[in-house]
């Protein structure tokens, strides 16, 4: 994973787009790829270049806020570890705690 990473961050510095960017604007790039997922999710297609555009994206982003991708997701894990809840029948994840 850390050997793809590396890959993608080069390419990203290569390509000037972490120098001539903004955080805006990839922002704005993977809410594009994000609507390319969910347009090939509902229509029972493969998603496996549409989940990498958006890492890769989220890989550029990181890199603009000085962060890795690795990093965040230590955080989030670090948040979510310890919670506890079900998914409901209507697929939606209801944490301990919260009134359904």
């Amino acid at each position: 994973m850390e050997q793809i990473i590396n890959l993608v961050s080069q390419w990203s510095r290569e390509r000037k787009i972490i120098d001539n960017s903004t955080p805006v604007v990839q922002f704005a790039k993977l809410v594009s790829e994000i609507g390319e997922l969910a347009d090939n999710v509902v229509k029972g297609r493969c998603v496996k270049d549409d989940i990498g555009d958006c890492l890769v994206v989220l890989n550029t982003l990181a890199l603009m806020k000085q962060t890795t991708l690795e990093e965040c997701l230590v955080h989030a894990y670090d948040d979510i570890k310890d919670r506890k809840g079900y998914m409901n029948e209507l697929g939606v994840f209801i944490k301990e705690g919260d009134t359904a």
